[in-house]
């Protein structure tokens, strides 16, 4: 076996890699192995399908790519699924927690695992704040179509009216998910299997019902935005196209994760962007694109036909599809926070198990916690700006780790192999990178902020708590 120390000399074991072999034999049994094939695949697609597809879908038809939309779904697929592939072959090697985190630190050294782990500590958080200020919103919507009058603390992000102080129900829905996943991974899972069914049916309701009130002439042009249109639509739908990465770190709690968790990750991506790609068509051909709706282009679409009275069900539809994807995302960070803490890199008592339920109760309540304060206090755009760079490193540095280990050891038994190496891998890389350059200056500056804090956190505490330097 891999030495797991490295001489003193090599950055004072800054590049020192936890043995793929023994990782995949350690810590057995501490946390509860409940979740079959399907039960992982709902929660991939519950990160997966949110808001994107009834608000995000709209916004780049009227705005950026018209009827390419479906184009721009179909280029963000292929570049999400060099990445998913990727995470596939190393869930089908390494069956435990930590998804990026856990696999950057076997092949590409510490201090990249610990990066890449921090940053998602915090992206992972600021995506369930985000969706439950998104959830917050809809639901709003219909306690005005109702005709309800609730006071205006309960609703609105901060600033957006007299008494919008904070967000109470965007902030108390992240203490119910933290509270859901405490209750232990089989009854949390049961339940996002569930509201992942709903959802679907609703995705489906829409598609079915639309069909039939496409009208070809709608398509025409199909490229009104030119081909760099649909690539640039790309780039903005990408953010909707992942949430594997996330689902991944639930590998511990299968019962059979080197063969379930390869194909949950792919038939996630798969059955999601078969969605994506249906719905888009039934709304691009309901509607010409230049009168679709950006903030909510289903319900317009309908409405041009005459059937506003689904406005409802898509708003009920959009609050359950993206309840899902809180669900993924603090499954993700808490599954993360305690790999990181049972390696010795963050206190050990951030990895206490709940003696029954076997699920980190502790770390859970504090991503709750903190999901709510972001969403009951930051409005939705501030919100955003604390996520996507972080993701996509952890997309930039998988792809990366998968050509390296490939190489390195060949010989490692497999359950599912990236194909095409080394060019499938490269594609996710190099598409990761270009996404990166879109991001917002201010995402850049939270991110060295965030970048730098983990470094001291890094060099004062992890580098001498580790596991490794015992």
């Amino acid at each position: 076996m891999m030495s797991t120390r490295d001489p003193r000399g090599a950055g004072y074991g800054l590049l020192r890699r936890k043995p793929v072999e023994q990782i995949a034999t350690e810590h057995e049994g501490e946390l509860s192995r409940s979740l079959g094939l399907w039960q992982l695949t709902a929660i991939g697609i519950g990160g997966i399908i949110g808001a994107g597809i009834f608000a995000l879908a709209g916004a780049v038809a009227n705005q950026t790519a018209g009827p390419a939309v479906l184009v721009s779904f179909l280029i963000a697929g292929v570049a999400s699924a060099a990445a998913a592939l990727s995470y596939a072959e190393f869930a089908g090697m390494i069956p435990k927690a930590g998804s990026a985190y856990t696999y950057s630190y076997a092949v590409l050294g510490e201090i990249v695992g610990w990066l890449v782990g921090w940053d998602l500590l915090l992206e992972y958080t600021a995506i369930v704040a985000v969706v439950a200020i998104g959830i917050s919103g809809y639901f709003g919507f219909l306690v005005g179509a109702l005709g309800l009058d609730l006071p205006p603390w309960m609703l609105g992000a901060p600033g957006t009216g007299p008494g919008h102080v904070v967000d109470l129900f965007a902030a108390l829905l992240c203490l119910f998910i933290a509270y859901l996943l405490t209750r232990g991974i089989k009854v949390a899972a049961r339940f996002e299997t569930i509201v992942v069914l709903l959802k679907v049916a609703v995705v489906l309701l829409v598609i079915v019902v639309g069909f039939f009130h496409i009208n070809t002439a709608n398509y025409t042009p199909f490229f009104p935005f030119g081909i760099s249109g649909a690539i640039t639509g790309a780039a903005t739908v990408f953010f909707a196209v992942f949430g594997y990465d996330a689902m991944s770190t639930a590998a511990e709690e299968s019962r059979d994760s080197l063969r379930h968790m390869p194909k949950a990750i792919i038939y996630s991506l798969v059955i999601s962007m078969v969605l994506y790609v249906l719905a888009t068509l039934v709304l691009t051909g309901m509607q010409n694109y230049k009168d679709i709706d950006p903030e909510s282009g289903f319900s317009s679409a309908f409405a041009s036909v005459g059937l506003s009275g689904l406005a409802s069900v898509i708003a009920v539809g959009a609050i359950v599809g993206i309840l899902t994807v809180m669900f993924t995302f603090m499954l993700g960070v808490t599954r993360v926070w305690f790999s990181m803490s049972r390696d010795g890199l963050l206190p050990e008592w951030f990895a206490k198990l709940h003696p029954e339920r076997r699920v980190p109760s502790r770390v859970t309540w504090i991503v709750g916690a903190g999901s709510a304060v972001i969403a009951g206090f930051l409005p939705i755009r501030e919100a955003a700006e604390l996520t996507n760079i972080g993701i996509l490193l952890a997309f930039i540095v998988v792809c990366l780790a998968v050509i390296v280990l490939r190489y390195r050891q060949p010989e490692l038994p497999r359950t599912f192999r990236t194909p095409g190496m080394p060019v499938v891998p490269a594609v996710g890389v190099i598409f990761s990178i270009w996404l990166v350059t879109f991001l917002a200056p201010q995402t850049w500056l939270r991110f060295l902020v965030w970048f730098l804090i983990g470094l001291i956190v890094y060099f004062t505490y992890s580098r001498r708590h580790s596991l490794l330097n015992q």
